[in-house]
Formats: C-alpha cells, structure tokens, sequence
C-alpha cells in the first residue's frame, strides 16, 4: 500500500529549485563544437566551416542545438555527488526515497526544445525544478515514482535560449539479491557485462559468435555504416546487407582504464576507437601488448576472442 506519510513528504517537494542555478564552466566555444560534432559525426559546416557559416543564415558560427546541456555539465565531479550528504533538493528527494527502500533509480525519457542557437561567446546557465512526482506506480521492474524535472537554459541576457524535462523512475526492485551459493571450489568467476541483443544488432552479435567482424552496408547507395542501426543515413533506405570486416585498421584514439575496477575484466585496461580500413570504426579492447605502447596511430589487427565460456568479444592486438 502506498505509504500516506511519505507521498505528504514528497509533495513538499514539488515545484521546488532544486538548488543554485548550474553555471557552465566555459562559454560556448568552438573547440568544444569541432570535438562534439566530430564524435557526433556530424557534419554541417555552419558549426565548423567559418567561411561556410558566414554565408548561412545565422551570419557565422553556431553550436548544434542538441549541446545544449554539455554547456552546463560539471564534468567529473558528478562521479562522487552521491558520496556525503546531499547536495541539493533533488539529490535529498533521492535519498530519502531510498531510505524508504526505493533504492534502485532509471532514467526513463528526456525531451529538449531550443529558443535559439548558441553562438560561440554565450554564457549558459541552467535552473532545475521538481517538476512533478507521481503517485505509487507498479512497473516492470518494481512499484516506485515517477520523478520529473524541468531545467530552463538562460543566457547571460536572462533570456531562455531552450528547455529540457527529464524523468526517472526511483523504485524498488522486483526480485532481490539471490544469496551465492557455496561451493567446494568457491564462487564462480566474474565475468564480462553482456551487450544487449536485438532486432537491429543481433545478426552483428551472431556474426562475432561465428568469428566474423561483420560491417552493415546499405544496400541502395552503398555506404557503410557501424554501429547497426535499420536506416541508412545517406540515403535513408531501409534495404542493408553485410560483409566481413579483414580487421585491420589504426587506432584513431583510446584510454587506459585503471578504475573503477568492473569485476570480469583485467586491468588496466586499454579500451580504443578504431578505424577499420573498410572506413567505419568501431569500439574495442588493444590486447596483446602492454597498455603503455598503445598509441594513436597505431596498426593494429582484429580478431575474435573467447572472452568468457559462453561470449565472444572482437579484439585488436599491434598488427605484425
């Protein structure tokens, strides 16, 4: 049954700032547009082509619409603000939600609006309210509540610049802990997070069982495309097939994992963005030499490797 008390206290929360506004640390910057649209692969010179933005409708530069909350972001700090006492309102709505058992939390949806394009200079901060907390839900994964936040994205006019609502479910799980059982040869090794599989990616997962690195490829126009995914988008065609990858590549970037340390894994651990030679890229583990001679750049070759006894992982290792 819901508890009458603590839907009172939660109540008492609603329409509440969750705290000080979050200040962006930098200004719109170009550096930042050049390395998010380079990630995003995305593009549209009116982000980074001066000449091209000049001549565009905006009269020069802008940032793509959906950076929008990386301006605010406050970077790696945000991996220990539930360590201590609360920070603010919405981080004390949490905790006392999983003092009340609550304790498991998923993101559900977020949607985004934009008043107008950032230009390189612009100052943002964001202000955040407890939108709206629903009653006690049954769902899927437990009974919980749904948690909504609105933050409005102000410039250094005070005028809105866009929006974003976001929503969370703080539940308590269906099925709790099994206890391990004991053994003569202890508890079994730890092992690998599976990827999800599905309608789009499972042929992909089947082809790295079968010891392929396979790469989707449109079938109308040709081009290919990594990860899976049922459109194309150069040409918008839903028809695809696939070949297989030879393997080799460079490493176009990477980063040696040390912590936090994932049972299953070894570390540290260097996790790399490789450029295939086919012209996608694609996410894996450099093994076969020590972390430190790994280096942007780097030939390298792919091969698939029995990771754990039941899943198999595609790996590079230096290219002899």
């Amino acid at each position: 049954m819901p508890n009458a008390a603590l839907e009172a206290q939660l109540e008492t929360y609603v329409g509440k700032e969750i705290g000080d506004p979050e200040v962006g640390p930098d200004p719109v910057n170009e550096p930042m547009i050049r390395h998010w649209c380079e990630v995003i692969q995305d593009h549209n010179p009116i982000y980074v082509d001066p000449e091209a933005a000049s001549r565009s409708v905006h009269g020069g530069i802008v940032a793509p619409p959906t950076m929008l909350q990386a301006w605010i972001l406050p970077g790696v700090e945000m991996a220990t603000a539930d360590q201590g006492p609360p920070k603010n309102k919405q981080r004390e709505l949490h905790a006392l939600l999983g003092q009340h058992g609550y304790t498991s939390v998923v993101a559900t949806n977020c949607d985004q609006g934009y008043t107008r394009y950032l230009r390189p200079g612009d100052r943002i901060r964001g202000v955040t309210v407890i939108e709206a907390i629903s009653e006690e839900k049954a769902t899927a994964l437990g009974i919980g509540y749904f948690i909504n936040t609105r933050t409005t994205f102000l410039d250094q006019n005070d005028e809105e610049v866009g929006w974003m609502t976001f929503r969370v479910l703080k539940f308590k799980p269906n099925q709790a802990p099994q206890a391990v059982e004991s053994s003569a040869s202890g508890p079994s090794k730890p092992s690998r997070i599976r990827p999800p599989r599905g309608h789009d990616n499972g042929w992909w997962w089947d082809g790295v069982d079968a010891g392929e690195i396979l790469i989707q490829k449109c079938s109308d126009c040709g081009e290919l495309r990594h990860p899976p995914r049922p459109m194309c988008g150069s040409c918008q065609s839903l028809r695809w097939e696939s070949i297989a990858s030879k393997g080799t590549g460079s490493v176009h970037s990477f980063v040696v994992m040390h912590h936090p340390q994932i049972p299953g894994y070894g570390f540290p651990l260097a996790v790399a963005l490789i450029d295939l030679d086919e012209g996608t890229r694609l996410v894996s583990n450099v093994v076969g030499c020590e972390p430190e001679a790994v280096h942007i750049g780097m030939r390298v070759e792919g091969f698939v490797e029995q990771v754990d006894d039941d899943f198999k992982l595609p790996m590079f290792r230096p290219a002899e």
